[in-house]
């Protein structure tokens, strides 16, 4: 079953509203940990389907510390909203995208002794690489998103290549935040809503994504131009204590509530 052709780019079952990816990797990171099937990453994103889940976003590392091919294979076979799939910018990861033809493919920057991904992709300064990498993508009918930060050229060299989507990096908003910087905050809270406005102005549909919790959602999902967030590691981490159903309808409502404001 390749499903998952509707969705992410077309209209929503709730219109106007923020659309929520959820992503599944840490599930994955608690199975590994003791190298048995348990917990299932696929079943998590069963559930977060049921729970509101608009989307399920999964990262292939290169060192597979996470999800798995077979995972992939898993979600593949079984979602009915898109999967999103990220990944590095390399032959191994391009050969996987073209045989599993996901949704929607994002591309983060990945080196191996980063705990996560920090910063975002340089797509200004790998432009031709980039250009010629994704041209197979998009023939196969992948919607390209590019995970970078706010800085307007990384933006612009986004469209420049052709991609679909920037997926734009919360990341040192969501710190700044946690560490008590909240003129700092607002600064970049600040950018993150100058840059949502130049990708939307390149018609690019516009993502956001990393550090995302419930106690600094509203603020970011209340940036109009912003069409989906995705959130993964604080979700499991909830889900923990309150179950993952549950922790998910609380994300959602936050989202709403920053959006009906």
């Amino acid at each position: 079953g390749k499903r998952g052709k509707a969705g992410m780019n077309h209209p929503l079952k709730r219109p106007g509203k923020l659309r929520l990816g959820v992503n599944i990797d840490h599930v994955a990171t608690v199975r590994n940990a003791r190298g048995s099937a348990w917990p299932d990453p696929l079943r998590a994103a069963l559930l977060a389907e049921t729970a509101g889940a608009d989307g399920i976003t999964a990262h292939l590392r290169e060192d597979r510390r996470h999800i798995r091919d077979a995972d992939i294979e898993a979600l593949m076979a079984a979602l009915t909203v898109p999967l999103y799939f990220e990944g590095a910018a390399t032959t191994e990861m391009q050969a996987i995208v073209l045989r599993h033809r996901p949704h929607a493919v994002c591309l983060v920057p990945e080196k191996r002794e980063e705990r996560t991904t920090e910063g975002g992709l340089d797509v200004s300064g790998d432009q031709a690489r980039l250009t010629d990498y994704i041209a197979p993508l998009r023939e196969a009918g992948c919607r390209v998103s590019m995970f970078i930060s706010h800085d307007p050229r990384q933006i612009e060299a986004s469209a420049r290549i052709g991609a679909a989507v920037v997926e734009l990096h919360t990341g040192l908003y969501s710190e700044l935040l946690a560490d008590g910087h909240a003129a700092l905050a607002e600064r970049e809270l600040a950018a993150l809503q100058a840059g949502a406005e130049l990708a939307a102005s390149l018609e690019l549909e516009v993502h956001a994504g990393h550090g995302l919790t419930y106690d600094n959602v509203e603020p970011i999902a209340a940036i109009p131009e912003l069409a989906e967030l995705n959130i993964g590691h604080f979700l499991i981490g909830e889900a923990i204590f309150r179950g993952l159903e549950p922790a998910i309808e609380e994300m959602r409502r936050r989202m709403d509530l920053a959006r009906d404001r």
